[in-house]
């Protein structure tokens, strides 16, 4: 059981320091090793009830969510280049266009619209893989908290469209240092049921 303990220090700090990624300057270093912390806790507890599903899951939802990261970038990038490309720079001033043309506003209006949709479908689709996860601590540990912060991370990515889910999701990472520490030092491991063939 010395891989569960573990998994319960090494998540629970972990969840903590995703917490402190939004301290300036250095924020972004916590929140990478918290990440990285989560992780590694994740495959201690699949390793140790014997199920690849729970930490298969959490691989799927980190690529889900480096998708959404990528995507989200290059909207960004790309409407940047597009509006220095419709005007000029003078020196080091840039000089806005003395005529817009109404279509060149369109189409990047439907471009940063069309990229912001497929960042919130990847950041679902991430939160339905973390859910599972979660879910499935749940169940085999019997900490049903870890289930809590599973749905809310799935209704904050739901959400996060209009704003509200980032509370939502921040609620959900405490809950999920919460529920690794409330891990049992010796905690009664659920066993999947075997199937039996009906004849």
């Amino acid at each position: 059981m010395s891989s569960i303990s573990d998994a319960k220090v090494l998540g629970g700090i972990g969840a903590i320091l995703v917490l402190l990624a939004a301290v300036p300057n250095i924020g972004w270093l916590f929140g990478i090793a918290g990440f990285v912390m989560i992780l590694l806790a994740i495959r201690n507890i699949s390793q140790a009830v014997g199920d690849n599903k729970i930490y298969n899951n959490m691989l799927i939802a980190v690529v889900l969510g480096i998708g959404a990261i990528a995507v989200g970038t290059v909207t960004v990038v790309g409407a940047i280049v597009h509006v220095l490309g419709m005007g000029t720079f003078v020196g080091s001033r840039f000089v806005p266009p003395t005529h817009l043309v109404v279509g060149d506003w369109l189409g990047l209006a439907v471009a940063v619209i069309g990229g912001l949709l497929a960042v919130w479908a990847l950041l679902v689709a991430s939160a339905v893989f973390l859910r599972r996860t979660y879910s499935s601590m749940a169940s085999k540990l019997n900490v049903k908290m870890f289930d809590t912060a599973g749905l809310l991370y799935l209704i904050g990515a739901a959400t996060a469209i209009i704003g509200v889910g980032f509370i939502v999701i921040l609620v959900a990472e405490i809950l999920l240092a919460v529920s690794f520490f409330s891990i049992p030092e010796q905690p009664h491991i659920v066993q999947a049921q075997p199937v039996s063939n009906m004849s």
